[in-house]
Protein backbone atom coordinates (compact mmCIF):
# COMPACT_ATOMS: atom_id res chain seq x y z
CA UNK A 1 0.00 0.00 0.00
CA UNK A 2 1.32 3.26 -1.33
CA UNK A 3 0.86 6.48 0.65
CA UNK A 4 0.94 9.96 -0.96
CA UNK A 5 1.73 12.35 1.46
CA UNK A 6 0.85 16.13 1.99
CA UNK A 7 3.77 17.26 -0.18
CA UNK A 8 2.63 15.36 -3.33
CA UNK A 9 -0.44 16.73 -3.25
CA UNK A 10 0.58 20.24 -2.73
CA UNK A 11 2.63 20.48 -5.91
CA UNK A 12 0.17 18.81 -7.96
CA UNK A 13 -2.23 21.28 -7.26
CA UNK A 14 0.58 24.00 -7.42
CA UNK A 15 0.81 23.13 -10.59
CA UNK A 16 -2.76 23.16 -11.24
CA UNK A 17 -2.78 26.63 -9.64
CA UNK A 18 -0.21 27.66 -12.17
CA UNK A 19 -2.01 26.11 -15.48
CA UNK A 20 -5.48 27.74 -14.40
CA UNK A 21 -3.23 30.92 -13.66
CA UNK A 22 -1.73 30.76 -17.79
CA UNK A 23 -5.34 29.64 -18.77
CA UNK A 24 -6.85 33.00 -16.62
CA UNK A 25 -4.00 35.05 -18.56
CA UNK A 26 -5.06 34.15 -21.87
CA UNK A 27 -8.39 34.41 -21.85
CA UNK A 28 -8.08 37.51 -20.25
CA UNK A 29 -6.01 39.10 -23.15
CA UNK A 30 -8.37 37.85 -25.54
CA UNK A 31 -11.12 39.65 -23.87
CA UNK A 32 -9.22 42.76 -24.03
CA UNK A 33 -7.57 42.19 -27.72
CA UNK A 34 -11.06 40.62 -29.05
CA UNK A 35 -8.60 38.08 -30.96
CA UNK A 36 -8.49 34.56 -30.46
CA UNK A 37 -4.58 34.80 -31.23
CA UNK A 38 -2.05 37.38 -30.31
CA UNK A 39 -0.06 36.89 -33.57
CA UNK A 40 -0.49 35.61 -36.77
CA UNK A 41 1.03 32.22 -36.09
CA UNK A 42 -1.35 31.47 -33.82
CA UNK A 43 -3.99 31.28 -36.23
CA UNK A 44 -2.35 28.48 -38.50
CA UNK A 45 -3.95 27.82 -41.44
CA UNK A 46 -5.71 30.98 -41.60
CA UNK A 47 -2.53 32.71 -41.00
CA UNK A 48 -2.05 33.88 -44.29
CA UNK A 49 -5.78 35.18 -44.71
CA UNK A 50 -5.91 36.68 -41.86
CA UNK A 51 -2.41 39.01 -42.91
CA UNK A 52 -4.42 39.44 -46.58
CA UNK A 53 -7.23 41.14 -44.85
CA UNK A 54 -5.67 42.76 -42.54
CA UNK A 55 -3.09 44.99 -45.18
CA UNK A 56 -6.48 45.83 -47.28
CA UNK A 57 -8.05 46.84 -43.99
CA UNK A 58 -5.19 49.12 -43.37
CA UNK A 59 -5.39 50.87 -46.62
CA UNK A 60 -9.03 51.55 -46.28
CA UNK A 61 -8.48 52.95 -43.30
CA UNK A 62 -5.43 55.34 -44.96
CA UNK A 63 -8.12 56.27 -47.57
CA UNK A 64 -10.70 57.00 -45.09
CA UNK A 65 -8.54 59.43 -43.62
CA UNK A 66 -7.40 60.86 -46.59
CA UNK A 67 -11.04 61.55 -47.16
CA UNK A 68 -11.53 63.49 -44.02
CA UNK A 69 -8.59 65.41 -44.40
CA UNK A 70 -9.54 66.74 -48.18
CA UNK A 71 -13.40 67.01 -47.04
CA UNK A 72 -11.94 69.29 -44.90
CA UNK A 73 -9.47 71.39 -46.88
CA UNK A 74 -12.74 71.57 -49.67
CA UNK A 75 -14.95 72.86 -47.21
CA UNK A 76 -12.59 75.64 -46.53
CA UNK A 77 -12.18 76.29 -50.07
CA UNK A 78 -15.90 76.49 -50.88
CA UNK A 79 -16.06 78.73 -47.84
CA UNK A 80 -13.48 81.32 -49.11
CA UNK A 81 -14.91 81.10 -52.39
CA UNK A 82 -18.22 82.24 -50.97
CA UNK A 83 -16.32 85.21 -49.20
CA UNK A 84 -14.81 86.23 -52.43
CA UNK A 85 -17.60 85.89 -54.31
CA UNK A 86 -19.17 88.29 -51.13
CA UNK A 87 -16.38 90.65 -51.72
CA UNK A 88 -17.26 91.04 -55.87
CA UNK A 89 -20.92 91.59 -54.84
CA UNK A 90 -20.13 94.13 -52.23
CA UNK A 91 -17.82 96.71 -54.69
CA UNK A 92 -20.67 95.67 -57.15
CA UNK A 93 -23.21 97.35 -55.33
CA UNK A 94 -20.76 100.06 -54.01
CA UNK A 95 -20.65 101.39 -57.26
CA UNK A 96 -24.70 100.94 -58.48
CA UNK A 97 -25.35 103.09 -55.02
CA UNK A 98 -22.72 105.98 -55.27
CA UNK A 99 -24.42 109.11 -55.03
CA UNK A 100 -22.69 112.82 -55.62
CA UNK A 101 -18.98 112.23 -56.85
CA UNK A 102 -16.95 113.32 -53.77
CA UNK A 103 -13.37 112.86 -53.49
CA UNK A 104 -11.66 112.07 -49.96
CA UNK A 105 -8.02 113.51 -49.20
CA UNK A 106 -6.45 110.51 -51.40
CA UNK A 107 -8.06 112.19 -54.30
CA UNK A 108 -11.23 109.05 -54.21
CA UNK A 109 -14.94 108.64 -53.61
CA UNK A 110 -15.99 106.14 -51.05
CA UNK A 111 -16.57 103.82 -53.62
CA UNK A 112 -12.36 103.08 -54.10
CA UNK A 113 -12.16 103.49 -50.55
CA UNK A 114 -14.40 100.77 -50.30
CA UNK A 115 -12.67 98.84 -52.94
CA UNK A 116 -9.04 99.30 -51.45
CA UNK A 117 -10.86 97.34 -48.18
CA UNK A 118 -12.63 94.43 -49.95
CA UNK A 119 -8.86 94.33 -51.95
CA UNK A 120 -6.95 93.57 -48.90
CA UNK A 121 -10.29 91.33 -47.86
CA UNK A 122 -9.64 89.08 -50.81
CA UNK A 123 -5.54 88.66 -50.98
CA UNK A 124 -6.39 87.56 -47.30
CA UNK A 125 -8.57 85.08 -48.29
CA UNK A 126 -6.37 84.09 -51.00
CA UNK A 127 -4.08 83.31 -48.39
CA UNK A 128 -6.00 80.97 -46.29
CA UNK A 129 -4.39 77.92 -45.00
CA UNK A 130 -5.30 74.77 -43.81
CA UNK A 131 -2.64 73.13 -41.59
CA UNK A 132 0.62 73.90 -43.29
CA UNK A 133 -0.79 74.75 -46.83
CA UNK A 134 -1.48 77.60 -48.71
CA UNK A 135 -4.89 76.33 -50.69
CA UNK A 136 -4.41 78.80 -53.40
CA UNK A 137 -0.79 78.37 -53.72
CA UNK A 138 -1.46 75.51 -57.01
CA UNK A 139 1.81 72.79 -56.04
CA UNK A 140 3.31 75.10 -54.17
CA UNK A 141 1.23 74.96 -50.82
CA UNK A 142 4.21 75.80 -48.10
CA UNK A 143 4.74 79.44 -50.24
CA UNK A 144 2.43 82.05 -49.63
CA UNK A 145 -0.25 82.39 -52.61
CA UNK A 146 -0.27 86.42 -52.89
CA UNK A 147 1.72 89.62 -52.12
CA UNK A 148 0.07 92.10 -49.69
CA UNK A 149 -2.25 94.47 -50.67
CA UNK A 150 0.17 97.72 -49.65
CA UNK A 151 3.11 95.92 -51.90
CA UNK A 152 0.29 95.29 -54.89
CA UNK A 153 -0.91 98.43 -54.92
CA UNK A 154 1.95 101.07 -53.94
CA UNK A 155 5.26 98.74 -54.91
CA UNK A 156 8.01 97.07 -52.65
CA UNK A 157 11.35 99.56 -52.91
CA UNK A 158 12.33 99.70 -56.48
CA UNK A 159 9.18 96.92 -57.32
CA UNK A 160 6.97 98.97 -58.89
CA UNK A 161 2.93 98.57 -57.61
CA UNK A 162 -0.29 98.83 -59.64
CA UNK A 163 -0.45 102.35 -58.91
CA UNK A 164 3.22 103.61 -60.94
CA UNK A 165 2.24 101.12 -63.63
CA UNK A 166 -1.24 102.85 -64.02
CA UNK A 167 0.52 106.34 -64.07
CA UNK A 168 3.30 105.46 -66.94
CA UNK A 169 0.35 103.38 -68.59
CA UNK A 170 -1.46 106.22 -68.35
CA UNK A 171 1.09 108.67 -69.47
CA UNK A 172 2.16 106.14 -73.06
CA UNK A 173 -1.77 106.20 -74.12
CA UNK A 174 -2.01 109.67 -73.68
CA UNK A 175 1.31 110.57 -75.61
CA UNK A 176 1.53 114.19 -76.36
CA UNK A 177 -2.18 115.04 -75.47
CA UNK A 178 -4.20 113.21 -78.81
CA UNK A 179 -4.42 109.60 -77.13
CA UNK A 180 -1.56 108.91 -80.14
CA UNK A 181 -3.88 109.97 -82.93
CA UNK A 182 -3.25 112.02 -85.95
CA UNK A 183 -5.59 114.69 -87.07
CA UNK A 184 -4.17 115.66 -90.37
CA UNK A 185 -5.73 117.03 -94.16
CA UNK A 186 -5.83 119.58 -96.71
CA UNK A 187 -7.91 121.22 -98.96
CA UNK A 188 -11.50 119.70 -98.74
CA UNK A 189 -9.78 117.07 -97.08
CA UNK A 190 -9.37 115.79 -93.39
CA UNK A 191 -7.25 112.33 -92.19
CA UNK A 192 -6.94 110.99 -89.25
CA UNK A 193 -4.22 108.17 -88.18
CA UNK A 194 -2.62 106.03 -85.51
CA UNK A 195 0.63 107.44 -84.97
CA UNK A 196 2.50 104.42 -85.37
CA UNK A 197 1.93 101.26 -86.78
CA UNK A 198 2.97 98.80 -84.06
CA UNK A 199 2.74 101.02 -80.99
CA UNK A 200 -0.09 99.26 -78.53
CA UNK A 201 -0.50 102.47 -76.69
CA UNK A 202 -3.11 105.15 -77.24
CA UNK A 203 -6.38 105.26 -79.40
CA UNK A 204 -6.78 103.15 -82.70
CA UNK A 205 -8.98 104.42 -85.64
CA UNK A 206 -10.85 101.10 -86.96
CA UNK A 207 -13.55 102.03 -89.24
CA UNK A 208 -14.82 105.64 -90.95
CA UNK A 209 -19.06 106.08 -91.63
CA UNK A 210 -20.32 109.00 -93.41
CA UNK A 211 -24.05 110.70 -94.84
CA UNK A 212 -22.02 114.07 -95.69
CA UNK A 213 -23.44 114.76 -98.84
CA UNK A 214 -21.16 114.93 -101.97
CA UNK A 215 -18.38 113.51 -99.81
CA UNK A 216 -16.01 110.24 -100.03
CA UNK A 217 -13.96 108.46 -97.78
CA UNK A 218 -11.12 106.06 -97.96
CA UNK A 219 -8.96 104.35 -95.79
CA UNK A 220 -5.25 103.10 -95.73
CA UNK A 221 -2.00 101.05 -94.20
CA UNK A 222 -0.94 102.17 -91.46
CA UNK A 223 -4.31 102.37 -90.15
CA UNK A 224 -5.28 106.11 -91.57
CA UNK A 225 -9.04 107.47 -92.28
CA UNK A 226 -9.49 110.18 -94.75
CA UNK A 227 -12.85 112.07 -95.92
CA UNK A 228 -12.77 114.03 -98.80
CA UNK A 229 -15.89 116.80 -98.87
CA UNK A 230 -15.81 117.27 -102.71
CA UNK A 231 -18.69 119.85 -101.85
CA UNK A 232 -20.51 121.08 -98.55
CA UNK A 233 -22.84 119.20 -96.98
CA UNK A 234 -25.71 119.88 -95.86
CA UNK A 235 -27.50 121.08 -92.66
CA UNK A 236 -27.63 117.75 -90.05
CA UNK A 237 -25.31 115.38 -92.29
CA UNK A 238 -23.09 113.37 -89.93
CA UNK A 239 -19.85 111.56 -89.95
CA UNK A 240 -18.67 109.20 -87.58
CA UNK A 241 -15.53 107.96 -86.95
CA UNK A 242 -14.82 104.84 -85.28
CA UNK A 243 -12.03 104.27 -82.33
CA UNK A 244 -10.43 101.57 -80.57
CA UNK A 245 -9.24 102.05 -77.07
CA UNK A 246 -6.45 100.33 -74.85
CA UNK A 247 -8.59 98.14 -73.16
CA UNK A 248 -10.53 97.11 -76.63
CA UNK A 249 -13.81 98.73 -76.00
CA UNK A 250 -15.09 101.26 -78.77
CA UNK A 251 -15.89 104.79 -79.08
CA UNK A 252 -17.26 106.30 -81.79
CA UNK A 253 -16.80 110.15 -82.39
CA UNK A 254 -20.03 111.58 -84.69
CA UNK A 255 -19.87 114.75 -85.67
CA UNK A 256 -22.79 116.93 -87.66
CA UNK A 257 -22.96 119.77 -90.03
CA UNK A 258 -24.55 122.78 -89.00
CA UNK A 259 -25.05 126.41 -90.12
CA UNK A 260 -24.18 127.79 -86.36
CA UNK A 261 -20.97 129.96 -85.81
CA UNK A 262 -19.63 128.75 -83.17
CA UNK A 263 -21.04 124.78 -83.39
CA UNK A 264 -22.41 123.17 -80.72
CA UNK A 265 -21.09 119.95 -79.17
CA UNK A 266 -20.19 117.51 -81.55
CA UNK A 267 -20.57 120.27 -84.80
CA UNK A 268 -18.53 121.61 -87.03
CA UNK A 269 -19.51 124.71 -89.04
CA UNK A 270 -20.48 124.53 -92.47
CA UNK A 271 -18.15 127.05 -94.29
CA UNK A 272 -18.28 129.49 -97.55
CA UNK A 273 -16.54 126.73 -99.38
CA UNK A 274 -15.47 122.59 -98.61
CA UNK A 275 -12.01 123.81 -97.98
CA UNK A 276 -13.48 126.28 -94.95
CA UNK A 277 -15.82 123.29 -94.18
CA UNK A 278 -12.69 120.75 -94.29
CA UNK A 279 -10.74 123.26 -91.96
CA UNK A 280 -13.79 123.30 -89.43
CA UNK A 281 -14.34 119.93 -89.24
CA UNK A 282 -11.07 119.02 -88.54
CA UNK A 283 -10.69 121.36 -85.64
CA UNK A 284 -14.06 119.89 -84.24
CA UNK A 285 -12.53 116.50 -84.86
CA UNK A 286 -9.24 117.55 -82.53
CA UNK A 287 -11.55 119.05 -79.54
CA UNK A 288 -13.21 115.37 -79.58
CA UNK A 289 -10.49 113.95 -79.45
CA UNK A 290 -8.72 115.79 -76.85
CA UNK A 291 -12.14 115.45 -74.85
CA UNK A 292 -11.93 111.94 -74.75
CA UNK A 293 -8.39 111.79 -74.44
CA UNK A 294 -9.07 113.13 -70.55
CA UNK A 295 -12.28 111.50 -70.39
CA UNK A 296 -12.97 108.12 -71.88
CA UNK A 297 -8.64 107.51 -72.60
CA UNK A 298 -7.49 107.23 -68.85
CA UNK A 299 -10.40 104.76 -67.95
CA UNK A 300 -9.50 102.53 -70.55
CA UNK A 301 -5.80 102.69 -70.00
CA UNK A 302 -6.09 102.33 -66.33
CA UNK A 303 -8.03 98.71 -67.30
CA UNK A 304 -5.32 98.42 -69.91
CA UNK A 305 -2.81 98.21 -67.31
CA UNK A 306 -4.60 96.10 -64.71
CA UNK A 307 -5.01 93.28 -67.22
CA UNK A 308 -1.27 93.49 -67.79
CA UNK A 309 -0.13 93.85 -64.60
CA UNK A 310 -2.17 91.03 -62.91
CA UNK A 311 -2.89 88.80 -66.42
CA UNK A 312 0.56 88.40 -67.86
CA UNK A 313 2.94 86.34 -65.86
CA UNK A 314 5.48 88.39 -65.78
CA UNK A 315 4.16 91.30 -65.67
CA UNK A 316 4.12 93.91 -68.69
CA UNK A 317 5.12 97.27 -68.39
CA UNK A 318 5.82 100.49 -70.46
CA UNK A 319 9.13 100.48 -72.38
CA UNK A 320 11.64 103.32 -71.72
CA UNK A 321 10.31 107.56 -71.43
CA UNK A 322 6.19 106.66 -71.34
CA UNK A 323 5.31 109.78 -73.51
CA UNK A 324 7.25 108.30 -76.03
CA UNK A 325 7.27 104.80 -75.95
CA UNK A 326 5.76 102.29 -78.71
CA UNK A 327 6.27 99.08 -76.59
CA UNK A 328 5.85 97.25 -73.69
CA UNK A 329 8.60 95.03 -71.78
CA UNK A 330 8.24 92.60 -69.42
CA UNK A 331 9.11 93.44 -66.22
CA UNK A 332 11.05 91.60 -63.65
CA UNK A 333 11.22 90.53 -59.58
CA UNK A 334 13.84 93.38 -59.39
CA UNK A 335 11.73 95.98 -60.34
CA UNK A 336 8.40 95.09 -60.23
CA UNK A 337 5.55 93.21 -57.81
CA UNK A 338 4.87 90.02 -59.03
CA UNK A 339 1.11 90.12 -57.29
CA UNK A 340 0.82 85.99 -57.37
CA UNK A 341 3.45 84.15 -55.76
CA UNK A 342 2.64 80.44 -55.57
CA UNK A 343 2.86 77.91 -58.84
CA UNK A 344 2.27 78.70 -62.23
CA UNK A 345 3.24 75.65 -64.03
CA UNK A 346 0.89 74.08 -67.02
CA UNK A 347 -0.50 71.33 -64.97
CA UNK A 348 -4.81 72.48 -64.64
CA UNK A 349 -5.01 74.08 -61.48
CA UNK A 350 -7.40 71.04 -60.06
CA UNK A 351 -4.30 68.66 -60.90
CA UNK A 352 -1.83 70.27 -58.30
CA UNK A 353 -3.15 68.81 -55.64
CA UNK A 354 -4.81 65.12 -55.72
CA UNK A 355 -5.29 62.57 -53.23
CA UNK A 356 -6.21 58.81 -53.28
CA UNK A 357 -9.47 58.37 -51.18
CA UNK A 358 -10.54 54.86 -52.29
CA UNK A 359 -8.74 51.94 -53.85
CA UNK A 360 -9.63 53.08 -57.27
CA UNK A 361 -10.53 56.74 -56.69
CA UNK A 362 -8.26 59.65 -57.07
CA UNK A 363 -9.43 63.36 -56.82
CA UNK A 364 -7.82 66.82 -57.90
CA UNK A 365 -8.80 69.64 -55.62
CA UNK A 366 -5.64 72.13 -56.34
CA UNK A 367 -6.52 76.05 -56.86
CA UNK A 368 -4.28 78.93 -57.53
CA UNK A 369 -4.86 82.56 -57.35
CA UNK A 370 -4.17 83.51 -60.63
CA UNK A 371 -7.14 81.53 -62.53
CA UNK A 372 -8.88 83.09 -64.68
CA UNK A 373 -12.01 84.25 -62.43
CA UNK A 374 -9.83 85.38 -59.39
CA UNK A 375 -7.79 87.28 -61.60
CA UNK A 376 -10.38 89.22 -62.89
CA UNK A 377 -11.96 89.69 -59.57
CA UNK A 378 -8.68 90.79 -58.01
CA UNK A 379 -8.03 92.93 -61.46
CA UNK A 380 -11.25 94.55 -61.39
CA UNK A 381 -11.31 96.00 -57.54
CA UNK A 382 -7.37 96.34 -57.69
CA UNK A 383 -8.10 99.26 -60.72
CA UNK A 384 -10.40 101.27 -58.37
CA UNK A 385 -8.40 100.92 -55.23
CA UNK A 386 -5.42 101.97 -57.80
CA UNK A 387 -6.66 105.46 -59.36
CA UNK A 388 -6.95 109.14 -58.04
CA UNK A 389 -8.17 112.21 -59.74
CA UNK A 390 -7.34 115.67 -58.80
CA UNK A 391 -10.29 117.78 -57.02
CA UNK A 392 -9.29 120.97 -59.51
CA UNK A 393 -9.85 118.39 -63.03
CA UNK A 394 -12.74 119.42 -64.72
CA UNK A 395 -12.64 116.08 -66.41
CA UNK A 396 -12.15 113.65 -62.87
CA UNK A 397 -16.06 112.59 -62.49
CA UNK A 398 -16.42 111.73 -66.31
CA UNK A 399 -13.20 109.92 -65.80
CA UNK A 400 -14.23 108.31 -62.83
CA UNK A 401 -17.39 107.30 -64.00
CA UNK A 402 -16.16 105.75 -67.31
CA UNK A 403 -13.75 103.87 -65.25
CA UNK A 404 -16.66 102.38 -62.28
CA UNK A 405 -18.86 101.28 -65.46
CA UNK A 406 -16.67 99.33 -66.91
CA UNK A 407 -15.44 98.06 -63.47
CA UNK A 408 -19.45 97.21 -62.86
CA UNK A 409 -19.84 95.65 -66.38
CA UNK A 410 -16.82 92.93 -66.14
CA UNK A 411 -16.86 91.89 -62.41
CA UNK A 412 -19.07 89.51 -62.96
CA UNK A 413 -16.71 88.59 -65.91
CA UNK A 414 -17.20 88.28 -69.63
CA UNK A 415 -19.75 85.29 -71.05
CA UNK A 416 -17.51 82.27 -71.95
CA UNK A 417 -14.83 82.68 -69.17
CA UNK A 418 -14.29 81.18 -66.04
CA UNK A 419 -16.36 82.55 -62.96
CA UNK A 420 -15.74 81.73 -59.47
CA UNK A 421 -18.85 79.65 -59.13
CA UNK A 422 -17.05 77.57 -61.78
CA UNK A 423 -14.74 76.94 -59.75
CA UNK A 424 -17.20 75.95 -56.81
CA UNK A 425 -18.80 73.81 -58.92
CA UNK A 426 -15.83 71.74 -59.56
CA UNK A 427 -14.89 71.52 -55.69
CA UNK A 428 -18.71 70.15 -55.48
CA UNK A 429 -18.00 67.79 -57.86
CA UNK A 430 -14.91 66.91 -55.84
CA UNK A 431 -16.88 66.45 -52.51
CA UNK A 432 -19.66 64.34 -53.37
CA UNK A 433 -16.80 61.77 -55.18
CA UNK A 434 -15.04 62.16 -51.56
CA UNK A 435 -18.33 61.46 -50.15
CA UNK A 436 -19.35 58.58 -52.55
CA UNK A 437 -15.84 56.73 -51.85
CA UNK A 438 -16.86 57.81 -47.63
CA UNK A 439 -19.45 55.39 -48.10
CA UNK A 440 -17.78 52.78 -50.02
CA UNK A 441 -14.75 52.68 -47.49
CA UNK A 442 -17.71 52.45 -44.55
CA UNK A 443 -18.75 49.11 -46.50
CA UNK A 444 -15.82 47.85 -46.93
CA UNK A 445 -14.38 48.37 -43.68
CA UNK A 446 -17.53 46.30 -42.70
CA UNK A 447 -17.02 43.59 -44.88
CA UNK A 448 -13.01 42.99 -43.58
CA UNK A 449 -13.85 43.44 -40.15
CA UNK A 450 -16.44 41.09 -40.15
CA UNK A 451 -14.29 38.37 -42.21
CA UNK A 452 -11.44 39.10 -39.68
CA UNK A 453 -13.90 38.49 -36.84
CA UNK A 454 -15.25 35.16 -37.94
CA UNK A 455 -11.04 34.08 -38.71
CA UNK A 456 -9.98 36.19 -34.87
CA UNK A 457 -12.57 36.88 -33.16
CA UNK A 458 -14.11 35.57 -30.22
CA UNK A 459 -17.03 35.38 -28.51
CA UNK A 460 -17.40 38.01 -25.41
CA UNK A 461 -19.68 36.71 -23.40
CA UNK A 462 -18.52 33.37 -23.86
CA UNK A 463 -14.84 34.25 -22.79
CA UNK A 464 -16.57 35.94 -19.85
CA UNK A 465 -18.28 33.04 -18.43
CA UNK A 466 -14.81 31.21 -18.84
CA UNK A 467 -12.95 33.53 -16.93
CA UNK A 468 -15.38 33.73 -14.32
CA UNK A 469 -15.51 29.99 -13.98
CA UNK A 470 -11.56 29.62 -13.98
CA UNK A 471 -11.49 32.17 -11.28
CA UNK A 472 -13.69 30.39 -9.03
CA UNK A 473 -12.23 27.28 -9.74
CA UNK A 474 -8.50 28.50 -9.13
CA UNK A 475 -9.84 30.67 -5.82
CA UNK A 476 -10.59 26.76 -4.14
CA UNK A 477 -7.77 25.52 -5.57
CA UNK A 478 -5.43 27.88 -3.93
CA UNK A 479 -7.49 27.47 -0.98
CA UNK A 480 -7.21 23.61 -0.72
CA UNK A 481 -3.39 24.03 -1.58
CA UNK A 482 -2.86 26.37 1.50
CA UNK A 483 -4.39 24.24 3.75
CA UNK A 484 -2.47 21.20 2.35
CA UNK A 485 0.74 23.02 2.89
CA UNK A 486 -0.07 23.60 6.37
CA UNK A 487 -0.96 19.57 7.47
CA UNK A 488 1.92 17.29 8.80
CA UNK A 489 2.34 14.31 11.08
CA UNK A 490 1.76 15.56 14.16
CA UNK A 491 -1.44 16.71 12.60
CA UNK A 492 -2.48 12.91 13.41
CA UNK A 493 -1.07 12.29 16.80
CA UNK A 494 -2.84 12.37 19.91
CA UNK A 495 -1.73 14.23 22.18
CA UNK A 496 0.36 12.79 24.87
CA UNK A 497 -0.92 12.18 28.67
CA UNK A 498 0.93 13.71 31.37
Amino acid sequence: MSITGPGSITAANIQAVNNMTKQLDTLTAELGSGHAAQTYSGLGSQAGLALALNGQLSAINAYSNTATTVGTTLSVSQSVLNQLDGSRNTVEQAIGQQGAFSLNGNGQTSTQAAAASQLGEILSLLNTQVGNNYIFSGSATTTPSVASSNEILNGNGAQAGLVQVIKERAQADLGTGSGRLVVGGSGSSVSLADDSATSPFGFKVSNITSNLTGATVTSSSPPSLAVNLGANPNTGDTIAFGLTLPDGSSQTITLQATTNSPPGANQFTIGANANMTAGNLQAALSSAISSLAQTALPAASAIAAAKDFFNSNPPLRVSGAPASSTSLVAGTPANTVFWYTGESGATPARQTALAQVGPTTTIGFGMRANEQAITSLVANVAVLAATSYAANDPNAQTSYQALSGKVAATLDGQPGTQSITDIAADLVNAQTTVSNATSLNTQTQTTLTGMMQSIDGVDQNQIGEQILTLQNSLSASLSVTARLAQLSLVNYLAPSSG
